[in-house]
C-alpha cells in the first residue's frame, strides 16, 4: 500500500491538487448542465419551450437520486479500500459521464434513445459523485495538519466554486462568441467534452496519491469495517443525523447564489442577461478567494460560531436583499456579494466538520450517504422548485423557502457538538 507517514508540504500540497480536482469536475458538470439546459433541451426532447426545459431539468433532478446510490456504494469501498482507490473510480466514473453527454445523438436522429442516453450519462454522474465528497472530505482532513483542518477541508469548496465559476466563465464566453443557433447546435457539447478531459487528467493525478496516516493506521491495525454501512448506521446515527440536517440549507442556498441568482434577477426585475451574468462571475471569483479565510476564522474561534452566524444571516437576509434588488449591474452584484460573504462561513467548514464527527473506519460512508440523501432531497429539487415558483409568477417565495431551510439547519448548528478539537487519527 503506498503511504505517506509525514505531512509534509510536498505532500500536503499534492494531498489537496489529488482531492480537490475530482469535486472541481464534478461541480463544473452540474453548473454547466444548468447554465446550458435551454441550450440543449430541444435536442432531447421534443416540442422545445419550457416543457423542454423542465423536462431536461427534471433529468437533473433524477440523477440526484443516484448519488445515494453511490454514496453507499463507492463511501463503503472506501473505507474498506482506501480513499485513494475510491476516489480514482469516482473521477473515472465522472469523466466517463461527461464524454457521453458531449457526444450524445440528438431527438432528431435517434428519437427518444437521445433523452436515454442523456439520462444514463447524468445516472452515471450522479452515482460516482455520491462517493465524491465524502472521500475527498475523509482524504482532505486526514491529511492535514492539527489546527489546519478547517483550512486544508476548504480547499474542496474552493474546487466546488471552482468548477461552477470554469462553468460560468465557459457561458459567458460561448455565448458571446456564438449565436444561438450555433449553441444549440453543438456550442453546448464543448464544456462536457472539457469536463471529461479534465477527469482523465485527474485520474492521472489521483493514481499517484498516497493514503492519509489515519488510513494507514487503520488498515494495519486490521480494523477496518467490513461493513462499513452497517457499522455506521449501528453506532453513529447521530453523526449521520447533523450531516443530513447541515446540508439541506446548503444544498438550496448554494444553488440559488452560485448558480440561479442570474436567472432570478432576469426574471424578476428585468436585469440584462449579460450583466446578471458576469455579476454572478464576479461574486464566484470572491467567494473562492474568501473561503480559506473563513476557514481560518473557524480553525481558530471554532465550527458552530461561524456557522451559526451563517445560518442566522440566512433566515433574515434573503427577503430584503431579493426583493430589494434592481435590474442594475451593481444591485446585483451587491446581493451576490452579500450572500457569498456569508455563505462562505458554512463552506468553508463542511468537508472538515463532518469527518470530524465520524472515526477513521465509517467516516467516508457517514459523510457520503446522509449528505448524498440530503442533496437529493433538496439539491436535485431545486432548480424544478425555482423553475415551478418562477412559471406561476410567485418568485417572492424563492426568498421564503431559502429562508425556511436556513432556519431547520441552524436547529442543528446549535445543538451540534464543536468538533474542532476532535481526534481524527482516532
Amino acid at each position: 500500500m503506498t503511504s505517506a507517514r509525514t505531512r509534509d508540504a510536498g505532500g500536503t500540497a499534492r494531498a489537496l491538487a489529488g482531492g480537490t480536482i475530482g469535486n472541481f469536475v464534478e461541480w463544473f458538470d452540474w453548473s454547466v448542465y444548468g447554465f446550458f439546459a435551454p441550450y440543449f433541451a430541444a435536442q432531447f426532447f421534443p416540442g422545445g419551450g419550457a416543457s423542454a426545459t423542465l423536462s431536461t431539468l427534471l433529468v437533473f433532478a433524477i440523477s440526484f437520486f443516484m448519488r445515494p446510490v453511490g454514496a453507499a456504494v463507492l463511501g463503503s469501498y472506501a473505507d474498506r479500500h482506501g480513499r485513494r482507490h475510491g476516489m480514482t473510480l469516482t473521477i473515472l466514473l465522472m469523466a466517463a459521464g461527461s464524454l457521453l453527454i458531449a457526444v450524445a445523438p440528438t431527438h432528431g436522429s435517434v428519437g427518444w434513445l437521445a433523452a436515454a442516453i442523456l439520462i444514463v450519462g447524468r445516472l452515471l454522474q450522479g452515482f460516482s459523485t455520491g462517493g465524491e465528497f465524502g472521500t475527498s472530505a475523509s482524504f482532505l482532513v486526514e491529511w492535514a495538519r492539527p489546527g489546519r483542518r478547517a483550512f486544508a477541508g476548504s480547499f474542496q469548496q474552493v474546487s466546488v466554486v471552482l468548477g461552477i465559476l470554469c462553468a460560468s466563465l465557459s457561458a459567458t464566453v460561448l455565448t458571446r462568441l456564438l449565436d444561438d443557433a450555433a449553441m444549440s447546435s453543438w456550442g453546448w457539447r464543448v464544456p462536457f467534452a472539457l469536463g471529461a478531459v479534465i477527469g482523465l487528467v485527474g485520474l492521472y493525478i489521483r493514481r499517484r496519491l498516497a493514503e492519509p496516516e489515519a488510513f494507514v493506521r487503520l488498515a494495519e491495525s486490521g480494523q477496518r469495517a467490513e461493513k462499513p454501512l452497517g457499522a455506521m448506521a449501528a453506532g453513529h446515527r447521530r453523526g449521520a443525523w447533523f450531516v443530513f440536517g447541515i446540508s439541506i440549507a446548503g444544498s438550496v442556498i448554494t444553488y440559488m447564489w452560485l448558480t440561479y441568482l442570474p436567472t432570478y434577477a432576469v426574471l424578476t426585475v428585468k436585469a440584462d442577461k449579460a450583466d446578471a451574468q458576469l455579476a454572478n462571475t464576479i461574486a464566484l471569483a470572491f467567494f473562492v478567494v474568501l473561503l480559506p479565510f473563513a476557514a481560518m476564522l473557524s480553525d481558530r474561534y471554532g465550527r458552530r460560531p461561524t456557522m451559526l452566524v451563517y445560518a442566522v444571516a440566512f433566515v433574515i437576509l434573503p427577503f430584503p436583499l431579493l426583493t430589494l434588488m434592481t435590474g442594475g449591474f451593481g444591485s446585483v452584484l451587491l446581493v451576490s456579494l452579500v450572500g457569498m460573504a456569508f455563505l462562505s462561513l458554512n463552506h468553508s467548514n463542511l468537508a472538515t466538520v463532518f469527518a470530524e464527527l465520524f472515526p477513521p473506519r465509517v467516516r467516508t460512508i457517514g459523510i457520503a450517504l446522509p449528505y448524498a440523501i440530503s442533496n437529493a432531497l433538496f439539491g436535485g429539487t431545486a432548480p424544478s422548485v425555482m423553475q415551478f415558483f418562477g412559471s406561476r409568477n410567485n418568485l417572492w417565495a424563492v426568498p421564503l423557502y431559502v429562508s425556511v431551510t436556513a432556519v431547520v439547519t441552524g436547529l442543528f448548528f446549535y445543538f451540534m457538538p464543536e468538533t474542532r478539537n476532535a481526534d481524527v487519527d482516532a
